[in-house]
């Protein structure tokens, strides 16, 4: 394992360097770095919000909710941008509860400041076709429904929204523009610099802009509020990679370990599938992100906190390079590639192994639980800061949970505290390439 070490954001990350304008690219003021602080251990940086409304008295809904993704600014090295979900929400009869069912998904720009702070730079909220705010509600049918039914604070049944996102990848290109994954269709949506919708990729391709693009068919039998977690595109900005949240119920409800990746050439629309799989069924790939074209780093990781029971917060290096394509011979089969009549979800490691069919190679860099007692339940953001660097952030599901299932909203509180489970930016050495 290798040795880690947290470090605050205002200390210089490099041991040569002396000033935090080392770290951060330049800066007007350089600052000193204390060797005490480069030991400073498992040291915790909330990001800034607002409270969007109160809920019972004192329940705080804030905005917050920056964490179901982030990634590097393709330019500035003090600066990454976080993305959130579709909005806050809880169960609710056949389907979800949404306290706030006006909120906007939105990206948020950040930097690293001189002071060692972290700053909201600006919020791009997303948009339609036509300019007009989208919303996290769900999407209606043959437009990437998953079958829940949402609702408003006072239980009452609201209407679907034909854009709405529930946002969760985010890469960020060198002119400007997003592109965006979701757990609704799923959908891949590219944005402009604006939060403006230019293009809709999907297994069912119905929304504008799309033209002849698609995901591959058997991805819409994506399990609901588990679809496309993560989202990375290769440094030559070429190829966008895909990762599920856990396995497709392909076609039936399945609990397996077996789950895809999917990359996307932006050239020429041709699509690849791989397997991943993961170390026990119903874990949650929530990250992707490229080291190279063909390396990458994932996120997998279970819903549970630190100090309540077992938890698992792994980051894997992966490797596409000799894995099979399992594409199949027609991307319009909804069952997509089949092994002696099995879906590739029905077969096991061992019937794929036999048939030939490798998976991603994969490789242990982080045990965040086992070396460090990460205190969050939703590991979701990886920005990598530089070549020895990692920056994790957690989903905090905009500080509300519904503890007992029963559509009640009551406060997201750390277990064996009295701490909200806040949004924040933890940092990490690592030798990861």
């Amino acid at each position: 394992m290798k040795k880690l070490v947290f470090l605050f954001v205002s200390v210089c990350l490099l041991n040569s360097c002396d000033h935090i304008d080392d770290f951060i690219g330049g800066g007007p003021t350089p600052v000193a770095v204390s060797p005490t602080k480069v030991l400073e251990m498992n040291t915790q940086y909330p990001l800034p919000y607002n409270v969007l409304s109160t809920i019972n008295g004192n329940v705080e809904v804030r905005n917050g909710g920056f964490g179901s993704g982030a990634t590097a600014h393709p330019t500035k090295e003090n600066e990454f941008y976080a993305i959130t979900d579709r909005g806050p929400n809880t169960n609710y009869l056949d389907g979800k509860k949404f306290p706030v069912a006006e909120y906007t998904p939105r990206i948020g720009h950040y930097a690293v400041t001189a002071e060692g702070k972290i700053e909201l730079l600006e919020e791009i909220l997303l948009k339609d076709p036509m300019g007009k705010l989208i919303s996290g509600i769900p999407n209606p049918e043959g437009k990437g429904a998953t079958g829940e039914i949402p609702y408003d604070d006072a239980g009452n049944a609201i209407g679907f929204d034909d854009y709405g996102l529930d946002s969760e990848g985010i890469v960020a290109l060198k002119d400007g523009t997003f592109w965006v994954s979701d757990e609704y269709g799923p959908h891949i949506v590219h944005y402009d610099a604006n939060g403006t919708q230019l293009e809709r990729i999907s297994p069912i391709g119905v929304n504008e802009g799309t033209g002849d693009r698609k995901l591959p068919a058997v991805f819409a039998s994506r399990r609901a509020n588990r679809g496309m977690e993560g989202l990375a595109i290769t440094p030559d900005e070429k190829t966008l990679v895909g990762i599920m949240q856990s396995t497709l119920y392909n076609p039936e409800k399945i609990q397996s370990n077996i789950t895809r990746i999917v990359t996307f050439d932006l050239e020429t629309d041709y699509t690849r599938q791989y397997v991943y799989v993961q170390e026990a069924a119903n874990l949650s790939n929530s990250e992707i992100t490229a080291i190279s074209n063909t390396e990458f780093l994932v996120v997998e990781r279970d819903g549970k906190f630190a100090g309540a029971g077992a938890a698992q917060k792994h980051i894997y290096k992966i490797n596409l390079m000799g894995a099979t394509d399992i594409s199949g011979t027609n991307p319009k089969d909804e069952f997509g590639l089949m092994i002696n009549d099995k879906t590739i979800e029905q077969s096991t490691a061992e019937e794929l192994a036999a048939a030939n069919i490798i998976p991603v190679q994969k490789e242990l860099v982080v045990d965040l639980v086992a070396e460090l007692g990460y205190p969050h339940d939703k590991l979701e953001g990886v920005w990598l800061v530089d070549d020895h660097t990692l920056g994790f952030i957690n989903d905090d599901d905009f500080t509300v949970s519904d503890n007992d299932g029963d559509g009640v909203i009551e406060q997201k509180i750390l277990p064996g505290s009295t701490d909200i489970d806040a949004s924040s930016l933890y940092l990490v050495k690592a030798n990861y390439k």
